[in-house]
Order: structure tokens, then C-alpha cells, then sequence
């Protein structure tokens, strides 16, 4: 598990920690998914980086950057206009799917070219008696995002409770 308080990247101001440490470990969730996805395989095969996926995920990426950002200085000058309020809390449920699908398909995309170039692969015999097959790997990932979908979603996310408390006007929330 990643230590919320050892990942300093995109850590939220200290006046919307309140949400938990919960909100850290998506923070630096979502990092890791940016460096892995662009650089791994956009930034690698030309093939992929025209694929309709990757518009998906990079849209899904900068609105969720544009709200988060606006939402922590809005809060950091305590005026948080309502419609920034609305966006953080809202469209979340929307660009959480749709960043996942794009990275999904993104990689799905660019396994045929990781096979074929047998990129990061590393293959028997060999001095360190040892074996890595990334494109296995990547399937590996794929299937990954399966059981950590409703956790992400759910349990790391300070945003899927947080409608609920916003519109009630209350800290605690109902389980689901």
C-alpha cells in the first residue's frame, strides 16, 4: 500500500484534507497512472497515440485536473463558488469510468505493438536467470483494474460518499 504521507506529489491543501487520507492514496494513484499510460505507451508507439482511447482518457484527465484545482484554490481563498462545489462532487462519477475505459483500451491498443517489439521483455537464457514478459504483464494490469475499480471507486475516493454529504449538509453518510 502506498503511504499517503511519503507520495508529496499533488497533495491537496490542508484545508481539504478533511476528507481523509483517502484523498492522498488517489492522488497518488492517479500519478502513477498518468507516468505509466503516457509514457509506456503513447509517448512509445506512434500507432497507438492516434487511437480514440487516448482522447478518451486525456479529456477525462484535464477536466478532473481543471476541477480539482479550481476546487482547492477557490477553497485555499474560502470562495468556492457553488458550480465548482457541484463539478468536484458530480462529475466525478462521469470521468472516473471514462479515464479507466480510455486507459483500458489504451493499453489494450498497444499490446499488439508490445508483443511485437518485445518492449521491457526480458527472456531466458540470460546471466541473472530471470524472465519478464511485459506484454503478460499488461494483461496482468488489465485484469487488475477489476477488483480495484469498486475499491478506487468506493473506498479511495473521497468524492463517492461526498454528494451525499454535501446535499445533506452532514459529515456522516449512509452506507450503500
Amino acid at each position: 500500500m502506498i503511504r499517503p504521507e511519503l507520495c508529496p506529489l499533488a497533495q491537496p491543501p490542508s484545508s481539504t484534507r478533511e476528507q481523509g487520507a483517502g484523498a492522498a492514496h488517489w492522488e497518488c494513484f492517479f500519478v502513477k497512472n498518468v507516468l505509466c499510460v503516457c509514457f509506456a505507451f503513447v509517448f512509445l508507439f506512434l500507432q497507438v497515440q492516434s487511437e480514440d482511447s487516448v482522447l478518451l482518457f486525456v479529456i477525462a484527465w484535464t477536466i478532473t485536473e481543471i476541477i480539482r484545482y479550481s476546487f482547492y484554490t477557490f477553497s485555499l481563498l474560502n470562495h468556492l463558488p457553488y458550480l465548482i462545489k457541484w463539478a468536484r462532487y458530480t462529475l466525478f462519477i462521469v470521468l472516473y469510468p471514462m479515464g479507466v475505459s480510455g486507459e483500458l483500451l489504451t493499453i489494450y491498443a498497444a499490446l499488439p505493438f508490445v508483443r511485437q517489439a518485445g518492449l521491457y521483455s526480458i527472456s531466458l537464457p540470460n546471466k541473472y536467470n530471470f524472465s519478464f514478459d511485459y506484454y503478460a504483464f499488461l494483461i496482468l494490469i488489465m485484469i487488475s483494474y477489476i477488483p480495484s475499480w469498486d475499491h478506487s471507486f468506493n473506498t479511495y475516493s473521497p468524492l463517492s460518499k461526498a454528494p451525499w454529504r454535501v446535499s445533506h449538509g452532514t459529515k456522516h453518510c449512509p452506507s450503500r
